[in-house]
């Protein structure tokens, strides 16, 4: 049986937010936690089948949720713009925010982190900030920083959402998709954001960390999955070949595997002060 999405309210910044989510495994409380963080057009459908695939492979239980202004969740008012901090706001204030709302233990039982895209920039700022509260991340196709690439790919993106059928397709799984893409295009397109960076952000973090990128990667170099473990020192990175900027679609088996291997090769970290107790 499909599991059931459901929905929590939680408050931020005042706002009251209606949020929906998806328990993969819920019955097996004694299995870790894969928090899922969807990319920058994306929501919990969007991910399809493939969240509950890695969980069975893994043998895990799995949380799945869309951001507000997503899915079917709160949508982002009209009137509001995001700002070039916007990952941070979800990183350090929405998300710690949902995990206290299900009563999530995250100082006694750190989930791990499983982000695409934006969403994977959000996972690592959160391990950051949160050293204590994660066991390990796993980041696909992530943005450190905004590159000439992602500028043009999205500025492309904005074409095809004007010129074809690309807000009938987001229509499937958005309850608005103009509010999920001019929320996200305005603000990577907006020249404030072209000086994002989150390259000093990241330097705290102590968990495990594996990052993926594909070669073909249309909104971004593999200068950013490199630029991570140039300072993440155990960072594990994957470059897959003929594969753009949606490893889980475009290579499924290839993420699987390598997620496999680096979660049963650090299933027994423990986050412990300021630094990092890798004990394999």
């Amino acid at each position: 049986m499909k599991p059931a999405v459901e929905f929590v309210n939680l408050v931020q910044d005042g706002r009251s937010l209606r949020l929906e989510y998806q328990w993969l495994g819920a019955d097996h409380t004694a299995q870790p936690l894969l928090v899922f963080l969807h990319e920058g057009l994306g929501s919990l459908a969007m991910w399809k089948d493939f969240p509950r695939r890695l969980c069975e492979a893994l043998g895990c239980r799995g949380l799945v949720y869309s951001r507000p202004g997503y899915g079917r969740s709160s949508l982002r008012p009209a009137d509001e713009s995001w700002q070039a901090d916007f990952m941070h706001r979800q990183a350090h204030e929405l998300l710690p925010a949902l995990l206290q709302a299900l009563d999530i233990d995250t100082q006694s039982f750190p989930p791990w982190l499983f982000g695409h895209s934006d969403g994977a920039s959000i996972a690592l700022l959160y391990a950051a900030r949160y050293p204590q509260q994660v066991a390990g991340a796993i980041v696909l196709a992530p943005h450190i920083l905004v590159e000439d690439i992602s500028i043009l790919s999205i500025e492309q993106a904005r074409n095809t959402y004007l010129e074809t059928d690309l807000r009938q397709k987001l229509a499937r799984y958005h309850d608005d998709p103009d509010s999920a893409f001019w929320g996200w295009n305005d603000i990577w397109l907006h020249a404030s954001f072209r000086d994002w960076s989150i390259e000093v952000d990241i330097e705290t973090i102590c968990c495990p960390l594996l990052a993926i990128q594909g070669v073909d990667d249309e909104y971004g170099t593999l200068q950013q999955v490199r630029g991570i473990a140039a300072r993440v020192p155990q960072t594990e990175v994957v470059e897959l070949a003929d594969c753009g900027h949606s490893p889980h679609r475009d290579r499924p088996q290839q993420v699987m595997a390598a997620v496999s291997r680096f979660v049963q090769a650090n299933r027994l970290y423990q986050p412990s002060g300021e630094a990092a107790k890798f004990a394999r």
